[in-house]
């Protein structure tokens, strides 16, 4: 069966208009180039424009307008038959009558000669034909002038290698051309064509990269192949296909690279290595042009016969106004193929038939015999479309927009458009294969408001499983998923969705969204995929709210918390640590323990801070129905985020140098121990021994030796472990004291309470804030505990006034010792009050307070004012206005030590008066010197005889001071003003003055030493003339 039989019929679309081509000069005719057509024998197309030549020998190139931009003769009175152009140059061939053989001519395009204008002509050599020239039937010219292949109508072909070298060599000589090869040699069989297939980089189609140059020979009867240059070059051509062609019905199609083949039955591509693709097209062909995507067939002249095969020549007659004159003139068919989307673009009749396919740049030019010129103006890629779009052929639309380069967007609409057109029909499912191919440029909403009803379910899941496996879905899309999967019920789908698709995704997260999916899982019972999920992408945080507070899982959410590194474990024991501690208190407290003295958990990078990889989910795993409700229970909205539990950042581990172990806070887990006192109790004294080498023996007897060796921080413990060592003990010493008053074992009791004193008498061992343990001690009324905290803390006033008000409040009652309050008194006066003098007048305010305590104790009494007066603590005054406030205390008692004490003070009185007296006489005496030295009717005569310097006799000339000091003149330095005897007191004086001077300027420190001092600095800066009115300098008048 041929070819033809077998092919279905062309589609034909009128993609092409016909537009007239007129003269620049006269707009009623054909360009003046082409008026004579008869004498044009050669025409080709050009990077600079398109080329002309006539049988005159003379090249015309072509500007815009059809116009001869340069004009030169090639072959001087000869024809130019063959021309081909690349980079510019270009190679002529032609005849002249001076030579017997054709003359083969490059010319730079590039460079014309401004005298000539004509181009440069860089060769000019006469082809070696052997004896017996034969005509040249082709020429093919490599794009990169390496090669220049020419073929003869006796079957020989020459190749020159090369031929760029030789070019832009420099040598100058017009004959300096490379020696050409005869590659191929076959009498019968004329050479029809000669093409080139250039070497392919991996950018173009895909493809590997091939640096083999093929050179295709195409004769009447074959098609072959030979290796211009690169591997295996130099061997005899290769059949390629038993198919030939005519002269002109070849061509190489640039978009493959392959030599396309005309003959009557089809159209064939030949690749190097065999025949390629086939499109069958029957009718004779002269002629085969390839132009970007499409192939044109120009078929020979012909008449024209309404019963013609073809439509285009049916129509041509049909509509003529006289179709019998029609009839009689020959036509040719122009018939424009697109080869890759099979059809026909345009097909249409020339008059007087086609002489010349030109193409400049993107456009088309056809050249009837007649000298007329038509352009085939392409239409758009949108009126293309547009007209596809009517006739509802949209897989030929997206292929055609393919082809033009339309990018993925313009594509993607052309995909939405026919799935609307499916979606009408009714077909569901070839509607939702053109809306997948729309993802990522089709907002998801338009398609998935199409299939929301229920019978198109299945088409929406698989719209919605696309956009997760391409990662273009957002929370709303994997809500609406999940959804579908669990109403109903779909396990299967589910399981791959999640297990499956989330292999997908980059390691780090899946292709969807993590959290709606975890979330959606939860909301509708499945809690094996959502803790699958939460534990393969490490969502701590989530895995452990599902297995608590959902599944109730309690084991295996704190097996879970051991596996975790310990910054991440920190965390979700915060936030879980109570649940778990209602539900496991002995194995939560122990995994606590281990995490705050770092003694379970081992510092992990990212890799290793997560669990084992989550066992498969069960297929026949149904909603949590049948699984055991969870005793904790939170309410999980939709709007519920889980992006807080997010893994922690990546932390790089250094093999050489590790950095400090961080050990969680404890003081942040004590919340949860409100219910589980022991356990409280237990933790946080196994803590403080793991962690610090803190332990009391059970007896309560202090031991600050560790028992066990602490993990060491670093060198210095930094200030946060000093804060968790005293939250500690501060909340051990109020379990202690809380749980001695709870237990009604007396030994037991007694046990706590002595370990509440070990840890108060050795505050460096077991360290406690004081103001925390007397607020516990004062609430638990720890007596023991007071005392000691008052020692520690230096109040010791607030001791001895606790033991007065117990003996106020409980007069006759004795303590555990068998002694009295009263006694403790005295006991902690003795110990206190030499260090402390101001208690013995607390103590004697006490003892007078009542007859009873002054009866029981009057020797003590006495010798409280004995050491008052000896201490001298308070006057005498003072003593008797205690003793006075009541009735208590006679005069009697103290008659004795008052009268001492009086006979002192006129003593003391005394001595001052006499002390003044003298201070006021040597005042007087110095005040009258200084009016003496000041009055100027006053003469002062000195009487001295000798030097105070230097002992000798004093002469003149003599030096004499007011002081009463006089020197020889030679033993006082120059210009000495100053008594040197007196200069050291004066030099003391000054700067006592100036000392005063300064305090006068600092009232903030005279302030300051007044709320302090009191009087005491008042009278200092009295002296000192701070309180002195300062007196303003009157000027004389």
């Amino acid at each position: 069966m041929s070819a033809a039989a077998a092919a279905p019929a062309w589609k034909q679309f009128p993609f092409f208009d016909v537009v007239p081509v007129k003269d620049a000069h006269d707009l009623g005719s054909t360009p003046e180039i082409f008026k004579n057509v008869p004498e044009l024998s050669a025409v080709t197309s050009a990077s600079a424009g398109i080329l002309v030549a006539d049988i005159h020998g003379s090249i015309h190139l072509l500007g815009k307008d059809f116009v001869p931009k340069h004009s030169w003769v090639a072959h001087l009175h000869g024809r130019v038959t063959h021309m081909s152009e690349s980079k510019g140059i270009l190679v002529s061939l032609g005849e002249e009558d001076k030579f017997r053989t054709p003359l083969l001519k490059i010319w730079d395009l590039d460079h014309f000669d401004k005298k000539t204008g004509s181009p440069i002509l860089l060769r000019s050599t006469k082809l070696q034909v052997g004896n017996k020239p034969h005509p040249v039937s082709t020429m093919a010219l490599s794009s990169s002038l390496s090669h220049l292949a020419i073929g003869f109508g006796d079957g020989s072909v020459q190749l020159y290698r090369h031929l760029d070298q030789s070019l832009f060599s420099g040598n100058n000589s017009l004959t300096a051309l490379p020696k050409p090869k005869v590659i191929h040699e076959a009498p019968t069989e004329p050479v029809t064509g000669l093409g080139f297939r250039e070497p392919r980089t991996p950018k173009e189609n895909g493809e590997k990269a091939d640096a083999v140059l093929y050179l295709y020979i195409v004769t009447t009867n074959r098609v072959l192949s030979y290796i211009a240059s690169g591997r295996g070059s130099g061997n005899t051509p290769t059949v390629v296909d038993e198919v030939g062609s005519g002269l002109g019905c070849c061509s190489m199609y640039s978009r493959t690279q392959e030599m396309a083949v005309a003959r009557d039955e089809a159209i064939y591509m030949c690749g190097p290595e065999g025949r390629g693709a086939c499109y069958a097209y029957e009718g004779p062909k002269s002629y085969l042009y390839c132009f970007k995507t499409y192939v044109i067939i120009v078929s020979p002249p012909f008449f024209p016969k309404p019963s013609n095969i073809s439509a285009t020549v049916r129509n041509y007659v049909a509509r003529a106004p006289e179709p019998t004159l029609v009839s009689q003139q020959d036509i040719s068919k122009i018939t424009v193929i697109d080869v890759e989307n099979k059809f026909v673009a345009y097909s249409g009749p020339v008059k007087e038939g086609v002489r010349e396919v030109m193409f400049r740049g993107d456009e088309i030019y056809v050249l009837a015999n007649d000298g007329q010129l038509s352009y085939l103006d392409e239409k758009p890629t949108s009126v293309k479309l547009e007209t596809l779009f009517r006739q509802s052929r949209f897989t030929l639309a997206i292929s055609v927009a393919r082809t033009a380069g339309v990018d993925e967007s313009g594509i993607a609409d052309i995909h939405r458009q026919y799935g609307d057109h499916l979606y009408s029909k009714g077909d569901d499912d070839g509607a939702m294969q053109q809306y997948v191919r729309t993802i990522g440029y089709l907002q998801p909403s338009y398609v998935i408001r199409k299939f929301l009803d229920a019978k198109r379910i299945n088409n929406l899941t698989l719209f919605l499983q696309e956009l997760h496996a391409r990662g273009l879905a957002n929370a709303d899309h994997t809500t609406l998923l999940l959804n579908t999967y669990t109403k109903l019920k779909d396990i299967d789908r589910l399981d791959t969705f999640i297990k499956t698709e989330s292999h997908k995704g980059d390691g780090q997260e899946p292709p969807f969204d993590l959290d709606t999916a975890i979330r959606v899982c939860r909301q509708a019972g499945y809690f094996e995929h959502a803790s699958y999920l939460a534990k393969k992408y490490k969502r701590h945080e989530d895995y452990l709210r599902i297995q608590i507070e959902d599944a109730g899982s309690y084991k295996e959410a704190l097996a879970y918390v051991k596996e975790l590194g310990p910054e991440t474990a920190e965390v979700n024991l915060a936030r879980y640590g109570r649940a778990m501690l209602a539900n496991l208190p002995d194995e939560t407290t122990q995994v606590l323990i281990e995490l705050c003295s770092g003694t379970g958990f081992a510092v992990t990078t990212d890799a290793e801070d997560r669990p084992a990889s989550p066992a498969p989910l069960p297929r026949d795993r149904t909603p949590s129905g049948h699984q055991r409700q969870p005793t904790i229970r939170r309410s999980y909205h939709d709007g519920e985020s889980s992006r807080a539990s997010s893994p922690p950042p990546n932390q790089t581990v250094y093999a050489n140098r590790r950095p400090p172990r961080r050990r969680p806070s404890p003081r942040q887990y004590f919340a949860h121990f409100v219910n589980h006192v022991d356990h409280f109790v237990r933790f946080l004294e196994e803590l403080a021994q793991l962690r610090w080498g803190q332990k009391l023996p059970a007896d309560g007897t202090p031991n600050t030796r560790p028992t066990t060796k602490p993990i060491q921080l670093s060198e210095t413990p930094d200030e946060s472990e000093k804060i968790d060592q005293v939250a500690i003990w501060n909340t051990l010493l109020e379990l202690y004291l809380t749980r001695s008053g709870q237990l009604q074992n007396a030994s037991t009791s007694a046990a706590l309470r002595g370990k509440a004193m070990a840890v108060l008498q050795d505050e460096a061992a077991f360290p406690y804030d004081q103001s925390h343990a007397l607020l516990v001690c004062s609430t638990y009324s720890f007596t023991d505990g007071l005392i000691i905290l008052w020692e520690k803390m230096g109040m010791y006033e607030d001791i001895l006034r606790f033991w007065m008000e117990r003996e106020n409040s409980q007069p006759n009652a004795a303590l555990a010792n068998g002694k009295r309050a009263s006694d403790e008194v005295l006991r902690h006066l003795a110990v206190y009050g030499p260090a402390h003098p101001h208690l013995y007048p607390l103590v004697l305010r006490f003892l007078t307070s009542s007859a009873a305590l002054l009866s029981r104790h009057t020797m003590d009494v006495m010798g409280i004012l004995e050491r008052i007066d000896k201490e001298k603590i308070i006057p005498p005054l003072g003593v008797v206005q205690i003793l006075s406030r009541n009735d208590v205390a006679s005069v009697g008692l103290v008659k004795d030590w008052l009268m001492r004490r009086i006979k002192d003070s006129r003593a003391d009185i005394s001595a001052d008066r006499e002390t003044i007296s003298a201070y006021r006489k040597d005042t007087m005496t110095k005040l009258q010197e200084v009016a003496e030295l000041s009055d100027p009717t006053n003469p002062r005569v000195f009487h001295v005889t000798r030097c105070s310097a230097c002992s000798g006799p004093l002469d003149l000339p003599a030096v004499h001071f007011m002081c009463k000091h006089s020197y020889h003149q030679r033993c006082l330095g120059d210009h000495e003003t100053e008594c040197p005897n007196c200069a050291q007191a004066h030099g003391l004086v000054k700067e006592i003055k100036r000392d005063n001077e300064a305090f006068m300027q600092q009232q903030d420190l005279f302030l300051a030493n007044v709320q302090e001092s009191g009087f005491e600095a008042i009278a200092e800066g009295f002296s000192k003339g701070l309180l002195r009115p300062k007196v303003e300098a009157v000027p004389l008048t």
